[in-house]
């Protein structure tokens, strides 16, 4: 069996910091094609809590679709570092979002983080505002 391997791009967005947030996810096949997208309505929360619920959905989307080695870009450059272990992870909300991250990064064979500028990121942004305000649509 060969390696499926999938680039994801996620990214959290919230109006207010707290406020309304939304996650979007995006999966992209070895040709470029985008293979698979995810977006989700988060209710009130950070900015940071946003961008965990966004990396958390993208996996889970990656999972889903047989993805055995991912290549993973965020435009949250702590969320990398944290990834990464260059920093810790102090927030007591935080901690069981990382903890669960790195459950199923173990699921994957291997899998790599690096930080994107935000203009690279626009698809996911994009979903995680929709999410939004589709949610505030309907209320």
């Amino acid at each position: 069996m060969s390696d499926k391997c999938l680039s994801l791009f996620t990214d959290g967005a919230c109006r207010g910091n707290p406020g309304n947030g939304g996650a979007g996810a995006v999966l992209v096949g070895k040709d470029g094609e985008v293979v698979g997208t995810a977006k989700r309505f988060l209710g009130h929360c950070t900015n940071n809590i946003a961008e965990y619920q966004a990396l958390l959905l993208g996996l889970e989307e990656a999972l889903g679709r047989g993805a055995t080695t991912i290549s993973i870009y965020l435009d949250s450059e702590l969320l990398v570092r944290q990834i990464q272990g260059i920093y810790r992870v102090k927030n007591p909300i935080l901690k069981p979002l990382m903890a669960d991250i790195r459950a199923l990064l173990d699921r994957f064979k291997t899998w790599q983080v690096a930080h994107v500028p935000r203009n690279e990121n626009a698809i996911a942004d994009q979903l995680a505002n929709e999410a939004i305000d589709e949610a505030l649509k309907k209320q």
